[in-house]
C-alpha cells in the first residue's frame, strides 16, 4: 500500500469519536473502554491519516461473533494479525481510514501503546523528531511495508525512552 503522510488534522479526534459510537452499537456491553493511540492521537504530529484505536473488551473470544456485521460496515477482518489475543479490523481498503485493535482488557500490549502515546503527548520535541523521521522515510519509500521496516529501529528506541520515562515519573 502506498504511503500517505499528512500534517496533523484536528478532525482525527472527531473521526475517532464517531467510530466509537458506531462500534458501541455493534459490541455493546462487551466494551470496557476505547483508546485513541498512534500518531493521529498526538496533536501536531505527522501521521498516515489512519485512526488507530483500541477497543478493550471483556472477552476477546466473543468478538469473532460480530465479524460479518463488521464486514457489512466496510471493515476487513484481519484476525490476530501477528499479535496473539488481538483482533484487527481495517476500514477503507487502499484509502484506509481506521484500524480497530480489539484487545481483552487485560492484554499486555495495551500499556505499551498508551505509554508511547502519552510520552509523545508530553514530549513535543520527541513528537517532532518522530514526525521528521517519518517525513524522511516517506520520501525514500513509497510502500508501507518498506517504510514500516525502515522505521522499526527508531520506533523501538522511542518505545524504550517512553517506558523509561513511565517508570521514573513517580
Amino acid at each position: 500500500m502506498k504511503i500517505r503522510l499528512s500534517e496533523y488534522n484536528k478532525s482525527w479526534v472527531q473521526m475517532y469519536k464517531d467510530e466509537t459510537c458506531l462500534l458501541t452499537r455493534i459490541f455493546g456491553g462487551e466494551i470496557v473502554r476505547f483508546e485513541h493511540f498512534g500518531s493521529t492521537s498526538v496533536p501536531g504530529m505527522k501521521a498516515k491519516p489512519v485512526i488507530d484505536m483500541m477497543c478493550l473488551v471483556k472477552d476477546i473470544e466473543k468478538i469473532d461473533l460480530w465479524n460479518e456485521q463488521m464486514r457489512s460496515l466496510g471493515y476487513d477482518i484481519a484476525g490476530e494479525w501477528g499479535i496473539k489475543g488481538r483482533r484487527l479490523f481495517r476500514k477503507g481498503g487502499e484509502n484506509r481510514t481506521h484500524h480497530i485493535h480489539v484487545y481483552q482488557f487485560d492484554h499486555p500490549e495495551i500499556s505499551r501503546h498508551l505509554i508511547v502515546r502519552d510520552y509523545l503527548r508530553t514530549h513535543p520535541e520527541e513528537a517532532e523528531r518522530y514526525s521528521l523521521k517519518k517525513a524522511e522515510l516517506a520520501q525514500r519509500f513509497d510502500d508501507t511495508r518498506f517504510y514500516s521496516k525502515a522505521k522499526r529501529d527508531f520506533v523501538q528506541e522511542l518505545e524504550q525512552r517512553a517506558l523509561e520515562w513511565f517508570q521514573t515519573r513517580g
